[in-house]
């Protein structure tokens, strides 16, 4: 009876050690460039392994498109920025800056080359340590055809 208790015990821990180690990377899923853009809070989700601010922006013709802003974890924004589930509250106007999926869908991610702004007040409420930094040279392996190289 104890060894299989003591089996199921090793399973189990080999299986969440197996999981926390495989964090997603996100090479080649980002366009480098980053952008702006603004919009309308919906709703924050402090949920992990990545909080998630939904928003709504016009597009070019006007229409309104759901998007989504990826962050860090909610327990990071918490501990190191102060965050709560009230920092950011549905009706807010907040300009994002970061890098867009290549597939074009409205997703933006803030985990690097970033900054949230309070559109009403200014204020920066997140920044990441690398924003303002420019794109990256292409690496020999990583040379998109459709992306043009920047001069170093």
């Amino acid at each position: 009876m104890w060894k299989s208790v003591l089996v199921g015990v090793c399973l189990a821990v080999l299986v969440l050690s197996a999981s926390a180690r495989a964090h997603h990377g996100d090479a080649g899923r980002y366009v480098e460039d980053v952008m702006t853009i603004s919009g309308t809070v919906v709703e924050l989700q402090m949920t992990n392994p990545h909080a998630h601010i939904v928003f709504d922006a016009p597009d070019p013709s006007g229409k309104t498109v759901r998007w989504q802003a990826e962050l860090g974890g909610p327990q990071q924004l918490i501990r190191n920025f102060g965050w709560n589930p009230n920092t950011i509250k549905p009706g807010m106007k907040i300009q994002f800056t970061g890098r867009r999926l290549k597939s074009g869908a409205p997703y933006i991610n803030l985990t690097e080359r970033a900054n949230v702004v309070l559109s009403e007040t200014g204020k920066e409420i997140w920044r990441t340590p690398n924003y303002g930094e420019p794109t990256p040279p292409p690496s020999e392996s990583g040379t998109s055809l459709n992306q043009p190289a920047t001069a170093p």
